[in-house]
């Protein structure tokens, strides 16, 4: 086994990491400048992917290594060397066993920074302008003035400009309303104590802090709001002035105060959509076939000063549960979203802690409900095809899933189950049975972004982790190691950090199956992903030990088809687009702070059936109805089924 000694490993990284500090920010996936593929990938006549391996110094995750991060690089690779023998070892390099491999920003272990205690001097439970101040201010001595965030993704975005001025005194009242009515766009104005309330939130993004400010709606004051920049990519790919994802916490100060009946809000800048509708539309299918959060549009204008669109999405709570399930009890989990993530509900043994790493638990947290997790995952594990529905039924709502997993795949949702294994809900109710919930609806229905021609995405499997190997047989890798979801043995060689077994590691090209993470789809679908993706993979076993069940693979298919005959028929779907279209034209071109083209949202919306495959903004909604549609409906396993 390849051995590295802990002090030449730390002279070689301390000589090359100051000419790797950019070189890190340069090569982090969704970088879009020259000679970069899709999310930072390799082109042809590109750089090298980034490594993992520096990524494991950017501790702030700013996207670069600093001088302070590089002279602290000494210290993070004698903390890698675990039984202190002076030398790392693959295994070292590797995560613990039954962990994935190397983490993101994301995730439920994200570290949340703690200044509301420390800072509260009146003890009142929050922040007021003075203490917040000095709060901004001991938190920029501790980022030694690293970046608060990383700011990448496209770069040809629109220029942005201060937007329209609104007073509430513009706008039409529609108090008759729904909150989450789709015909309607209602106005948000939201008033914050301090001009500089952008650089305040962002600022505050990864603490405790809710900066308040005064909500109007519908000509109704609702003071003490806390509001926060909300998500991952929608906030660090967004350059400041740009439109970022805002939570609103109606309830902050006064626990009872309630807007149209809810206490939290998720306003969603609709990063990489530029129809701005998969939200809306997606919510919208699915709504009819199992509980979905609701989703429409409203306006938002802060300060005095028009922000244009955001998709407003709600929250899984206490109120949505009471209101699909007649109850508020039991016990709710969100899977934080992350190309890296391993929260696929594959069995992970019987200690808690793994299942923590990869489930946020919302509600009260109980044992009970943990040890329920790990029966449901070790159910799937270890129970036989021909037994395994009979196991579910009192455990868990398997047509409920089915039908999940229909829509996730059906409408190619980029940043679904099939793909990343995360973004998405999980509810156990009181007669303990479980629940798998849409969450993350923000990419679907949408062409796939060409894969790379090799870097990360190699020849990774169908809805794999790009540039990561399934475990091999008897829970090996694939080289004969023993094995780890999620890592290979590391290679140093001049093109990064490689797996020694390349056939699907970083940097070597190559390339997968359409609709896969190295095919046209590269890892985010597109019309003719397959239904049948992931029946392979065990990071998945919602699709691979679920879907291996033969009478449930063919309700699954039932569903696909379902959904193909009818949701995605253009007689259906059109004047749904085209009703958000009409809702939403003139405030997208007049919105200064838009995220794309106005040109884009037409061609998107257009009711034409031509498809412009190829262009940046991917083809019209329709195009994409029309043409998964088909394949759907031509496709053998679905042609096969017995008609309804």
């Amino acid at each position: 086994m390849r051995q590295l000694s802990t002090s030449l490993l730390s002279l070689a990284i301390l000589a090359v990491l100051p000419q790797s500090s950019s070189l890190l920010y340069a090569q982090r996936p969704g970088d879009d400048r020259p000679g970069r593929g899709e999310r930072g990938f390799q082109r042809p006549d590109g750089p090298p992917p980034f490594s993992p391996f520096l990524d494991l110094f950017d501790t702030d995750r700013d996207g670069e290594i600093s001088a302070a991060e590089i002279k602290n690089a000494a210290g993070i690779i004698r903390k890698l060397d675990k039984n202190r023998d002076g030398q790392i070892t693959p295994d070292e390099l590797g995560p613990p066993p039954g962990e994935r491999g190397f983490r993101g920003p994301g995730g439920p272990n994200r570290q949340t920074i703690k200044l509301v205690k420390e800072f509260d001097k009146d003890g009142n439970g929050r922040l007021d302008v003075a203490e917040r101040k000095a709060a901004r201010a001991s938190l920029a001595n501790r980022q030694n003035g690293g970046r608060p965030g990383r700011r990448r993704g496209p770069q040809n975005r629109p220029s942005v400009s201060p937007g329209p001025k609104v007073s509430p005194a513009d706008v039409q009242s529609i108090s008759d309303a729904p909150l989450y009515q789709r015909n309607v766009l209602r106005t948000l104005f939201l008033e914050f104590e301090n001009e500089d309330w952008e650089a305040e939130l962002a600022a505050f993004k990864e603490t405790d802090v809710e900066v308040p400010a005064t909500v109007t709606v519908d000509g109704k004051k609702y003071p003490g709001v806390g509001v926060k920049f909300r998500g991952m990519s929608s906030f660090h790919h967004v350059p400041a002035g740009h439109k970022r994802s805002l939570n609103l916490s109606v309830d902050f100060i006064d626990d009872t105060q309630r807007l149209y009946g809810y206490k939290t809000l998720n306003l969603l800048n609709c990063n990489g959509d530029p129809s701005m509708m998969s939200t809306v539309l997606y919510s919208h299918l699915a709504s009819a076939h199992l509980p979905v959060p609701q989703a429409n549009f409203v306006k938002v204008v802060i300060n005095g000063r028009s922000w244009g669109v955001y998709a407003n999405v709600e929250q899984f709570n206490k109120q949505f549960i009471a209101k699909h399930y007649g109850t508020t009890e039991g016990a709710r989990w969100k899977v934080s979203g992350n190309p890296q993530a391993d929260g696929g509900l594959r069995y992970l043994g019987e200690d808690v802690a793994g299942y923590r790493e990869r489930f946020e638990i919302k509600s009260k947290d109980r044992p009970e409900s943990w040890q329920a997790l790990i029966a449901l995952c070790r159910t799937l594990d270890k129970t036989p095809p021909e037994k395994l529905e009979a196991a579910l039924k009192p455990i868990l709502d398997v047509d409920g899933l089915l039908w999940f997993l229909a829509f996730d795949v059906a409408l190619v949702n980029s940043d679904g189950y099939w793909t990343r294994a995360s973004d998405y809900s999980i509810y156990l109710d009181p007669k303990g049975k479980f629940h798998i919930l849409p969450h993350d609806m923000n990419e679907a229905m949408r062409e796939g972004r060409p894969g790379p021609p090799g870097g990360l995405a190699g020849r990774s499997g169908p809805g794999e982790r790009p540039g990561f190997q399934r475990p091999g047989p008897g829970g090996q890798r694939p080289n004969g190691q023993p094995g780890r979801p999620g890592f290979q043995r590391p290679d140093f060689r001049r093109r990064g950090f490689q797996g020694r077994n390349r056939r699907g590691g970083f940097g070597r090209p190559g390339g997968g199956p359409p609709g896969g993470p190295g095919g046209p789809g590269g890892g985010h679908g597109g019309v003719d992903l397959e239904p049948l993706v992931g029946l392979d993979n065990p990071r998945m076993p919602l699709r691979s030990k679920v879907l291996a069940v033969p009478a449930l693979k063919q309700r699954y298919l039932q569903h696909v088809r379902t959904i193909a005959a009818t949701s995605l028929d253009w007689k259906t779907l059109g004047p749904v687009v085209a009703q958000c279209r009409a809702l939403l034209i003139k405030e997208v071109e007049a919105d200064t702070r838009k995220l794309e083209p106005f040109e884009a949202f037409l061609a998107v919306t257009s009711d034409g059936a031509a498809s412009r495959q190829g262009q940046p903004q991917g083809p019209s909604l329709r195009g994409f109805a029309d043409q998964r549609r088909r394949f759907l409906l031509d496709h053998a396993d679905i042609k096969k089924l017995p008609r309804q």
